[in-house]
């Protein structure tokens, strides 16, 4: 078995933080923009934002990340204080070189125009920002002038080169250089400086802060030349600026839900672009980049404003910006669905396109989970059965794409497995408790167990449940009308069980477990062992079998996916080696066809994969 290794991403979101800017890098050829997410740096086409291409070198959380001017590197800041130049033109993004110009997380870097010089600025213990020449490391000025995090930086583009700051301290600061030496700093600010941008042409610099101003000043000089919108450009705080190609205009982002587009030589708003009235919808970053205006919402949602509808964007890119807990694949009228929930309970549905390598980001509407969704599966009743860690278990309907608090069954303890059969029938497994359902209603309670189960499954013929233990059993329960009774009889798994799911013509039940093995075990023949399955050096956490029962999947703590065939222990079909999801492991696994395999990580990408065989 080969892998097509043009294997497909379904890129995350960027990951946001409530009253934190979030810096958006834009390609100075203009197709590309840039973010981050967890350890990633997310790139992708402005025309067509389902090409993405996804950095994952960095071992810490990455903050930001701006391409040099001359559009051939991107340098990349994290959390530990860490600064990577690496390679755009290539696949592989080579490593050009690392730095440490201080220690603590860096929030904002800036390139000169000859891309020879980088600024860096952030968090750090002894120092709060650093400016140095990116292929010695050595410095070429410093950047005193602030008692607290530097919060953003910008170089002049043109020459003679000027930097400026903003702080937590509430100010800005103007530098000269290089070397760059601290000039004199602004305290027209009363709150945070959130973020700091110089024209295109140099002429101008604005900064915006917390206290819903943005002030404009001489790009030479530094010499405040008026501040947009007369007494405050925005009701809330303002995180990000970004100018027009030409210098004439910009747009700024705030956390009062709307983004406002500026004519900066009468200061005036000239577009106000209502972005909702929700919590989520604060807008929290912003790109001008040729003709697109990209907003960044604090759900992580992009949009792209339209100047002549200013209340509804011309798209928006949903998708994941937190870690993905579980999936499954539904296929309705010929067209396949990803169903994935994440670690704030968030629920999407990737509709996929008639051509390869498309697809739509869509969610359910209303009120859905509250906290993360540890299982879900699609019901013979077309709903998507999900349970989560808020102690309910969900039946929503995947045609009607809306929650409903008709179709929720509290639980009276936490849910961590759901699994499906006929006849209307639902097992969840939660801490201390075997719960049956029937039609959307609890019939049946198993507790008091000698042992705390983990995961369930209900043979396709809903004659059987199987609940595996962290006793490292799996104990057969038969169904009977609306009750559960014990057969007496357990197998053994090789450890804790961690998934379990029965091949889709009932003849095999496969286990997952602690140990790092996957046993299967042969219905038909009073569950006998069929075979023991080893490869994977860590816990293996999930599994799925393929439609044609020919094949399934696992995935472990080891960031690897394996694909076996249950016949055979020697024969490996493959392996996504850590490439899967690198540095992050595998949370969930589903299967489009018996040739296509999806994978989803704590990454908050999704991934496609095509198997030939």
């Amino acid at each position: 078995c080969s892998f097509d290794l043009s294997e497909h991403v379904f890129a995350s979101l960027p990951q946001m933080e409530r009253g934190v800017a979030k810096v958006l890098g834009g390609d100075p050829k203009g197709n590309n923009f840039l973010y981050t997410n967890g350890k990633s740096v997310i790139i992708r086409n402005i025309d067509n934002p389902a090409i993405a291409d996804i950095y994952t070198e960095h071992p810490h959380q990455v903050t930001v990340a701006k391409y040099a001017p001359s559009g051939f590197y991107i340098a990349s800041g994290d959390v530990s204080g860490k600064i990577r130049i690496w390679d755009t033109t290539q696949k592989e993004h080579l490593l050009k070189y690392e730095y440490q110009p201080f220690g603590g997380k860096i929030k904002d870097i800036a390139w000169t125009e000859d891309s020879k010089r980088i600024a860096c600025v952030g968090e750090g213990r002894e120092k709060f920002g650093a400016v140095f020449l990116w292929d010695t490391g050595s410095s070429v000025g410093e950047i005193p002038g602030h008692s607290k995090i530097i919060n953003s930086v910008d170089i002049k583009q043109t020459r003679p080169y000027r930097l400026i700051t903003g702080s937590d301290d509430n100010c800005g600061a103007f530098f000269e250089g290089p070397p760059f030496k601290f000039k004199f700093s602004s305290t027209d600010h009363s709150r945070f400086v959130n973020c700091v941008r110089f024209s295109p042409d140099g002429n101008r610099f604005c900064t915006a802060g917390a206290d819903g101003q943005i002030f404009l000043y001489d790009g030479k000089t530094g010499e405040k030349l008026g501040a947009l919108g007369g007494a405050k450009a925005h009701e809330g705080g303002v995180y990000a600026v970004s100018w027009s190609p030409d210098s004439s205009q910009l747009i700024s982002a705030s956390g009062d839900k709307t983004v406002k587009l500026w004519d900066v030589g009468t200061s005036m708003a000239l577009t106000t672009f209502n972005m909702g009235a929700d919590v989520m919808d604060q807008q929290l970053g912003c790109l001008w980049q040729k003709d697109h205006l990209l907003s960044i919402s604090l759900s992580g949602y992009i949009n792209y404003l339209d100047k002549s509808n200013p209340d509804r964007p011309l798209r928006t890119i949903k998708g994941h910006s937190k870690s993905i807990q579980s999936l499954t694949v539904h296929k309705n009228t010929g067209r396949a669905y990803i169903y994935s929930g994440s670690h704030d309970g968030h629920i999407n549905i990737l509709s996929l396109g008639k051509l390869r390598h498309t697809g739509e980001n869509n969610c359910f509407s209303g009120k859905g989970h509250s906290n993360l969704v540890t299982k879900m599966v699609v019901d013979e009743a077309d709903q998507l059965v999900t349970c989560s860690m808020d102690d309910t278990v969900r039946f929503t309907s995947v045609t009607k794409k809306e929650y409903s608090a008709s179709n929720l069954v509290k639980m009276d303890v936490q849910p961590k497995h759901v699994s499906v059969a006929t006849g209307g029938l639902t097992l969840a497994v939660c801490i201390g408790q075997v719960v049956l359902l029937k039609d959307q209603k609890k019939v049946f309670m198993l507790d008091s167990l000698d042992y705390e189960p983990e995961a369930g499954a209900i043979h396709p013929g809903g004659s059987t449940a199987a609940v595996g233990g962290a006793d490292g059993k799996v104990h057969l329960y038969s169904v009977q009308g609306n009750t559960l009774k014990d057969e007496g009889k357990s197998m053994e798994a090789k450890g804790p069980v961690t998934d379990m799911a029965y091949s889709k013509d009932g003849a095999y039940l496969a286990v997952t477990d602690e140990k790092k093995v996957v046993t299967v075990f042969t219905v038909a023949d009073d569950y006998s062992v069929k075979n023991d399955f080893y490869g994977h050096h860590a816990k293996v956490v999930t599994l799925a079998w393929s439609p044609d029962n020919e094949h399934f999947a696992s995935g472990g703590m080891d960031m690897m996916v394996y694909v076996w065939t249950p016949y055979d222990i020697t024969y490996v079909l493959a392996s996504l080696s850590t490439d899967a999801h690198r540095l992050h492991h595998v949370s969930g696994l589903a299967w489009i066809d018996e040739h296509t395999l999806v994978t989803t990580s704590h990454d908050a990408s999704i991934k496609q994969w095509t198997l030939k065989f």
